[in-house]
C-alpha cells in the first residue's frame, strides 16, 4: 500500500474524495480501493452508491494516478479534467454500503498535450465495472483556467 494519505493526491477536497488509499502504482497503471460508506454527496437513501458514480470513482483513481507521478517527482498534484467516457458498462445498478470496491486503470494514452485515455475496471462482491476514460491536464493549469480580461 502507498504511504502517501488519499487527499494529498486528488486535487478533490472533502466529501468529495471517494477513494480511500492506493493500493499500488507503477509507470503505467494504479491500484485503488474503497468501501462504499453510507452517507456521502451521491448516496441513496439506503446508504447505497447509484452506479454511475462509477465514472467518478474511475476519474478519481485516474487523478490519484497522476497525484502519485506527480509527488514521486517532487511535484505539485494539479488539476485535471473528465472529457468523457466511452462504454461505460456496469452488471449492477448500485453499489451496497459496506461493499469493498477495487479500481484497477492503465493507461493506454498519453500525448504531450495532455490528453490522455485510460481503461478503467471497478470490482467488488458481485459487481464489476469498466470504462475507458478520456481525460485532459493541460500543461499550464493555471493559464488555461484564467478568463482573459475584456
Amino acid at each position: 500500500m502507498i504511504d502517501w494519505p488519499i487527499a494529498g493526491l486528488l486535487p478533490h477536497a472533502g466529501d468529495m474524495i471517494l477513494l480511500d488509499a492506493v493500493e499500488a502504482f507503477d509507470s503505467d497503471s494504479i491500484e485503488a480501493r474503497l468501501q462504499v460508506k453510507p452517507a456521502g454527496l451521491f448516496n441513496l437513501p439506503d446508504g447505497s452508491l447509484p452506479a454511475w458514480v462509477g465514472v467518478e470513482i474511475m476519474a478519481q483513481t485516474v487523478a490519484a494516478f497522476a497525484g502519485c507521478q506527480a509527488r514521486q517527482a517532487g511535484l505539485p498534484v494539479e488539476l485535471g479534467f473528465l472529457l468523457g467516457t466511452r462504454s461505460f458498462q456496469c452488471n449492477v445498478a448500485y453499489f451496497p454500503a459496506g461493499s469493498l470496491l477495487r479500481i484497477r486503470t492503465t493507461r493506454s494514452l498519453q500525448d504531450d498535450n495532455g490528453m490522455g485515455v485510460f481503461e478503467c475496471h471497478l470490482d467488488g462482491p458481485g459487481i464489476h465495472a469498466e470504462a475507458r476514460l478520456n481525460v485532459f491536464r493541460p500543461p499550464e493549469v493555471a493559464s488555461y483556467l484564467q478568463e482573459p480580461t475584456p
